[in-house]
């Protein structure tokens, strides 16, 4: 599909790419424009937009704060795809939704999927449906041309991860450590291992995240792995910093 090219062609420029993830609302949409800005500018390739949910069991403390708080705001799922609308317009990189499936059965699927094509969306990362149970969700993302990002992880098996890539487009997501985001990952002998049976498992694009918080990372994931994602780093830096910070922070990752 779309998705994977964008990024193939990408990487005939740069030896990684950069995934960053924001949650949509938090602390504002105009703090999101302005964050979003700041990524795109300094080098983002791809980024995926949370849409809020009560219960976001993939996610650490931060994340989890940050979809609370924009709950509490009243941010709405047409909120969130009135964003992307204009998000996708302004800038040329391909943009991703994340959220869980509730979202989407709640919203209907069909209507779901035909209102984040119309928007110019390139795919969905949702990491509590599993493709066994996501028939409809699969077939409907080839009707609209969506990606349908998969997840692998460290306690998946090989033929798991095989049985999962036949259901993928775009990339895999692989998860660089057993728990939720926002802890560190380390890169040690069993990480690498790791990767290699991700790679070996599929011919698509694997992009890391979980932990990733550094130049230093990145560098570690150079050779295997082809995109590396940021997510709580960056929530965290504009709490504390503001979103003005993300720019320099971004730029000093390659």
């Amino acid at each position: 599909m779309q998705l994977e090219q964008q990024l193939r062609d990408k990487l005939h420029k740069k030896d990684i790419l950069l995934m960053t993830h924001i949650v949509l609302g938090y602390p504002s949409l105009e703090v999101n424009r302005e964050v979003i800005k700041q990524m795109v500018e300094n080098g983002v390739d791809c980024i995926e937009m949370q849409i809020p949910f009560s219960e976001p069991m993939a996610d650490g403390p931060v994340i989890l704060k940050a979809n609370q708080d924009a709950l509490a705001a009243g941010i709405t799922v047409t909120d969130c795809f009135t964003f992307a609308a204009e998000t996708v317009q302004k800038h040329d990189i391909p943009f991703l939704f994340m959220t869980y499936y509730n979202i989407i059965f709640k919203y209907g699927e069909e209507a779901f999927f035909k209102r984040a094509s119309e928007c110019g969306l390139k795919g969905f990362i949702v990491p509590d449906l599993p493709p066994e149970m996501g028939e409809s969700f699969l077939a409907l993302a080839e009707k609209y041309q969506l990606s349908p990002i998969l997840i692998y992880a460290p306690t998946s098996t090989d033929a798991r991860m095989q049985e999962l890539a036949t259901y993928g487009t775009g990339f895999i997501y692989c998860v660089a450590r057993r728990g939720v985001t926002g802890k560190k990952s380390e890169f040690d002998q069993d990480f690498d291992s790791y990767l290699a049976r991700c790679r070996a498992s599929t011919t698509l694009p694997l992009a890391v995240g979980f932990g990733i918080q550094s130049k230093e990372d990145i560098e570690a994931l150079k050779g295997k792995a082809d995109m590396a994602v940021i997510g709580s780093r960056t929530i965290r830096l504009v709490e504390s910093d503001g979103a003005e910070a993300v720019g320099p922070f971004i730029a000093g990752l390659r």
